[in-house]
C-alpha cells in the first residue's frame, strides 16, 4: 500500500472514541435482581453526537455511570479514547466531562465560584479554557454573582455545561440534560451542542425525547436495558417497513378503540390528535377501506393521510416486536 493510499485510508476511516462490548449491569440480590443493562454493545465515532434514546428505566443512566467510571460492570468491557474503562479509570476521568440529569452543582456558591471551583479540581483555570465556554458563559455572565440556587432552569443548565467543559474534555456525557427546562431553553441548548461539535468534542446524550433524537448524528433506541436499533435518525425512519397512516375522525380515544378491530390493521396507537395506523405492505389495501369501516362505525368527516414514519413511530414498531 503506497503512502498516498495510506493517507487517504486513514483520513476516511472513522476513528472510534468509545467502544462498548457486551456491557451488563444487574441490581439487587437473588430473586430481587433487576437486569438494568443487558449485554449492550455500540461504538461512538470521534467528534459525533451519539444519542441513547429511551424512556426512564431503559438503562441509559446505568450505562453512563459505568462509562464515566462511577460504577463497575458485572461483565463486558469498554474503552474511551483507547483507555480501558476499569484499568485506566484515573486517566479517563481527566478527559471526560459529565453533566448529570439533576442539577448537582453547589447551590450556595455563585456562578463564578462554581466555575472556578471545578476548574481548580482539574488543575486549570477559567481563563485558560475560556474560549471553549465563551459562547455559553456570556449568556449567564451578567448574573455571575448570583447563587446557583437562585438560577432559573435554563441558567442552571448553562452553568452545568460550562462546569463540565471547563477542563476541555475530549468526551462529554450529558444525561437527560434538558429534562424540566422550557422549550426555548431546550432549543438553545442543542444549538450550543452543535457549536461544541465543531470543536471536535465527542458527545453522548441520553434523552427520553424523540424530537431530540433527530438532532443526533446517530442514535441507539433502548428499552429495558437492551438496544433495539442503532443508526442515523434518517435511516431509522426510512427503514420503516409498513404502510403508515394518520387518521382523524373526532375523539381520538374512540377512533383508537374502533381501529383496534379493523381487520387489516397491524398496529394502531394514539399520536397527538391523530391515530397512527400501520398496515402490512403485503396487504391488498386501500385507504377507502378505512373510511368505509369508520363510517359504518358511526364516525363522520373521516380524514386519513399516508405519512413518513418518525423516530417515535419506528421505536413503537420495535417495541411491538
Amino acid at each position: 500500500m503506497t503512502s498516498v493510499v495510506k493517507k487517504l485510508f486513514s483520513k476516511n476511516k472513522k476513528m472510534k472514541s468509545i467502544i462498548v462490548q457486551n456491557l451488563t449491569k444487574t441490581y439487587g440480590k437473588k430473586e430481587e435482581k433487576v437486569l438494568a443493562v443487558d449485554h449492550v454493545s455500540f461504538e461512538v465515532n470521534q467528534g459525533e453526537i451519539f444519542g441513547l434514546i429511551g424512556p426512564d428505566g431503559a438503562g441509559k443512566t446505568s450505562i453512563f455511570r459505568m462509562l464515566t467510571t462511577v460504577l463497575l460492570p458485572d461483565s463486558g468491557s469498554a474503552s474511551i479514547e483507547d483507555l480501558d474503562m476499569v484499568k485506566d479509570y484515573k486517566k479517563i476521568r481527566k478527559i471526560l466531562g459529565y453533566m448529570p440529569g439533576r442539577f448537582s452543582l453547589y447551590q450556595d456558591l455563585t456562578i463564578e465560584e462554581n466555575l472556578e471551583f471545578f476548574a481548580s479540581v482539574f488543575n486549570t483555570t477559567v481563563a485558560e479554557n475560556y474560549d471553549l465556554i465563551k459562547d455559553i458563559y456570556i449568556q449567564i455572565e451578567p448574573f455571575k454573582d448570583r447563587r446557583a440556587e437562585k438560577l432559573s432552569g435554563g441558567m442552571k443548565q448553562k452553568l452545568a455545561l460550562c462546569c463540565a467543559l471547563i477542563h476541555k474534555p475530549k468526551v462529554l456525557f450529558l444525561d437527560e440534560p434538558t429534562t424540566g427546562v422550557d422549550p426555548v431553553s431546550r432549543k438553545e441548548f442543542w444549538e450550543m451542542l452543535q457549536r461544541l461539535k465543531k470543536q471536535g468534542i465527542t458527545m453522548v446524550v441520553a434523552t427520553p425525547y424523540m424530537d431530540e433524537a433527530a438532532l443526533c448524528d446517530r442514535i441507539a433506541l433502548m428499552q429495558e436495558g437492551k438496544i433495539l436499533s442503532i443508526d442515523t435518525p434518517e435511516n431509522i425512519s426510512n427503514s420503516y417497513p409498513d404502510f403508515l397512516f394518520e387518521v382523524k375522525a373526532g375523539k381520538t380515544s374512540k377512533v383508537l378503540r374502533a381501529l383496534e378491530n379493523f381487520e387489516q390493521k397491524k398496529n394502531v396507537y394514539a399520536y397527538g390528535e391523530y391515530v397512527h395506523l400501520t398496515i402490512d405492505k403485503n396487504e391488498n389495501f386501500s385507504e377507502l377501506k378505512v373510511v368505509e369501516y369508520l363510517e359504518k362505525e358511526g364516525f363522520e368527516n373521516v380524514e386519513i393521510n399516508p405519512i413518513k414514519a418518525s423516530i417515535e413511530d419506528s421505536f413503537i414498531r420495535l417495541l411491538s416486536h
